[in-house]
């Protein structure tokens, strides 16, 4: 009985992560090339969304009619106090690195790539927060 009890916890808990984390729907004006994960995408209006179990980011760029699916884990905080996107930036290179919806204390991180590895190993970090909106 105790076992079918967190067992049944664990569910709703996992059920309620994936919900939360899918409900993530963001538009942006990025101002600058960026990379994430093997894509360099360019400057332009992006809608983002979490698809599938939540994992899965859908960034589209309305300018240049560009989709790419990227992977994400999920990541936690003090409830974002606004809609964001997190970049680190090495020297004219940016990475996106997180996405935050206000008032969530769930949002998605982008694993570092092999390329953002490479070159944070000759350059210092500087992350640069980029405000969206909620879509």
């Amino acid at each position: 009985m105790k076992g079918t009890i967190l067992i049944t916890a664990a569910l709703a808990m996992l059920a309620t992560t994936a919900a939360s984390a899918q409900s993530i729907k963001v538009k942006a004006t990025v101002p600058f090339s960026f990379i994430v994960g093997q894509f360099i995408l360019p400057a332009g209006q992006y809608t983002l969304k979490a698809t599938g179990n939540g994992q899965v980011l859908e960034m589209r760029n309305l300018d240049a009619k560009i989709t790419r699916l990227v992977l994400s884990n999920s990541c936690e905080s003090r409830p974002a106090s606004e809609t964001k996107l997190v970049f680190h930036r090495y020297g004219d290179r940016y990475f996106l690195s997180q996405i935050w919806s206000e008032g969530n204390d769930r949002g998605h991180e982008i694993p570092i790539s092999q390329r953002e590895k490479e070159i944070a190993r000759n350059s210092s970090v500087q992350e640069v927060v980029l405000v969206a909106q909620k879509h």
